[in-house]
């Protein structure tokens, strides 16, 4: 399975992200923002990158942008419950595999995680 960083602000919506890539196997490492989560990407080895839009030190569209400048082969997920942030995440669909507003559900979630992978 996959090595997944989690870039999410709301503890909550973290440890259910967290719990779902899990029951899919997958290894998770889950951070509070996009400070942390570049902090995580230069110590370990990361197959896709799961990130809210809307979080504090650096937003997920910066961290979307340095993530593909510098890990091009990662696939990344971006998540909002903010229609403006999703409309400003679609103008990086070259970069981003997939915006998926809040809320969302377990299926879904991991539906669009296993695409992404696979896509990679």
């Amino acid at each position: 399975m996959a090595n997944i960083l989690i870039a999410e602000d709301e503890g909550a919506v973290r440890t259910f992200l967290t719990r779902a890539m899990q029951s899919q196997g997958h290894d998770v490492k889950a951070v509070a923002d996009g400070v942390q989560a570049l902090n995580a990407l230069q110590k370990g080895k990361f197959d896709l990158l799961l990130s809210d839009i809307v979080m504090p030190e650096l937003d997920g569209i910066s961290l979307a942008l340095k993530v593909s400048r510098d890990w091009p082969d990662m696939p990344i997920v971006l998540i909002t419950g903010f229609a403006k942030e999703r409309q400003r995440a679609h103008n990086l669909e070259a970069l981003v595999h997939c915006v998926v507003p809040k809320p969302f559900d377990l299926e879904k979630i991991c539906g669009i995680v296993a695409e992404a992978l696979e896509a990679r």
